[in-house]
């Protein structure tokens, strides 16, 4: 099932964890752009539930606030007062026996008239609670469906705890996971990239390309997020789900269409290829480090353990060598890395293509690379050799030429003023609005991903107890640089 119809009932917006960081920081000023754009539905109703207890018009000044510091530039005059019309907050706890009740009556009208999305913005914890909150008020009916954010679980077996307390309220259509990186502008565009133009995909296998990198580098440390993160360390909370489903974007064969099964059937048949990482490979395969004293974003820093005030083995790095086993990609490695406290921020997917077969022009020919840059800013960079201009008496010598595309600098659809550089969640919102369930994350995706990260997981246990220390500001420890260097290459720092 590609999507759900929603119909023409009446359409609202339970967001639970209403008043917590990720709701502030991005899903309120999502859902403000989509109001303004005219992307929300009329009359849809946003509601706001947490533990907090607010007065209306307090609330209202939290949400406007939290959108002006994130978009106040975008904003155009009326937005926000047409937005918080359609907002309002409840106070429940989710321990409470009758929450579902409450909201049942917070909706109000005819249940069975409404069309609801509920977005669980809250710890992974509260996901079985909440949806038996739901399921016994009678608010999982369809076509209401829900959307959880990561983590979902910390293993395999954890996973599926999740996933089945959740799918005791929703059937699998109706469950939207969600990976905010699939919401991202230029993640998308990959897709355009590699099935839109005759150009790559010949090219897009083993017999062209050398390797794959695949990078998400942070400046700033844990912070207020140190106490989730020792409990998952960074290959938990961003190997399992952001980089793996790169790797399945950049890796899958060509879906048959754009549905969701279309697209989510290679993705899980990537996961399903990946050769397994386990103790006996594991040191090989694997960097794993944690940040100790020094500058990074500017600020000094103590380390890590010094932060938690205490020794721990969370690692705050991972690099590995994923490799496929499949026909278009056996043979070509793909190098992992994700850390905190490194020099530069940045998440960006390089394919460096492997040498021409005979270079006419002797060591000045060089790889082409396609370098797809996320963030900070969005752009696709090809490499490609040219003739240094002007004339020479040894004869034709050759430069690097990189053209770029843009997103940053990219024009709206009317070519009039530059597109404005969306929120990832904006995407997701509408398509969970809309029933589109195309950008989630399937069950089988989010199993067969932990599947094989539990073999690192376990490997690590048995025969690598403890991380590599890096200095915070540096590009992590020595042994993720090992793991390039035995195979003849290098990180595209």
């Amino acid at each position: 099932m590609s999507s759900i119809a929603p119909g023409s009932r009446q359409q609202v917006f339970v967001l639970v964890g209403g008043t917590g960081d990720l709701a502030i920081r991005m899903l309120w000023p999502s859902l403000a752009m989509l109001d303004q754009d005219n992307f929300l539905t009329e009359p849809l109703r946003i509601i706001s539930v947490s533990r907090e207890k607010l007065e209306h018009g307090a609330f209202v000044a939290r949400v406007a606030d939290a959108v002006k510091k994130r978009i106040g530039g975008d904003l155009e005059a009326g937005t926000l007062d047409r937005f918080v019309k359609r907002i309002s907050h409840i106070a429940l706890d989710a321990s409470d026996p009758t929450w579902g009740d409450q909201l049942k009556a917070a909706l109000g009208g005819d249940i069975a008239n409404l069309d609801v999305v509920f977005f669980l913005s809250v710890s992974p914890t509260l996901f079985k609670p909440i949806c038996e909150h739901l399921r016994n008020s009678g608010l999982n009916a369809a076509p209401n469906r829900v959307v959880i954010e990561k983590p979902i679980g910390r293993d395999l077996a954890s996973s599926k705890v999740i996933n089945d307390s959740v799918g005791h309220a929703f059937d699998e259509a109706r469950i939207f996971r969600i990976d905010h990186y699939l919401g991202k502008e230029t993640v998308q565009n990959l897709i355009a990239l590699r099935f839109g133009n005759t150009v790559f995909e010949p090219l897009w296998n083993a017999q062209a390309i050398d390797h794959v990198q695949i990078t998400i580098a942070e400046t700033v440390g844990v912070g207020e997020r140190l106490g989730y993160y020792d409990e998952y360390g960074a290959l938990r909370d961003m190997l399992q789900n952001h980089l793996l489903q790169l790797v399945c974007l950049t890796a899958m064969e060509p879906p048959s269409g754009l549905s969701s099964d279309a697209l989510r059937d290679e993705k899980v048949k990537v996961l399903k290829s990946l050769k397994a990482i386990d103790a006996s490979n594991v040191l090989i395969n694997t960097s794993r480090g944690q940040y100790g004293p020094g500058f990074a974003d500017g600020q000094k820093v103590a380390g890590y353990e010094a932060e938690k005030g205490s020794p721990s083995g969370t690692e705050t790095y991972v690099a590995v060598k994923l490799e496929i086993a499949n026909w278009r990609w056996s043979g070509t490695p793909f190098y992992l890395r994700t850390g905190k406290c490194l020099p530069s921020r940045a998440t960006e997917i390089v394919i460096q293509f492997k040498h021409v077969p005979h270079s006419i022009f002797g060591g000045e020919a060089k790889p082409n690379r396609l370098v797809i840059r996320l963030q900070p800013d969005e752009d696709i960079k090809l490499t490609l050799m040219n003739k240094a201009p002007g004339l020479t008496a040894e004869g034709m010598h050759l430069q690097q030429l990189e053209l770029s595309l843009s997103l940053t600098n990219a024009f709206d659809g009317n070519g009039s003023k530059p597109a404005r550089r969306r929120i990832a969640y904006e995407r997701l919102i509408l398509d969970a609005l809309n029933g589109n369930n195309a950008q989630f994350v399937r069950r089988d995706e989010v199993e067969a991903a932990w599947s094989w990260v539990d073999g690192i997981i376990d490997g690590w246990q048995s025969a690598y107890p403890k991380p590599q220390m890096y200095p915070a500001g540096t590009f992590g420890p020595v042994s993720a640089y090992t793991l390039l260097d035995r195979d003849g290459r290098t990180w595209n720092d």
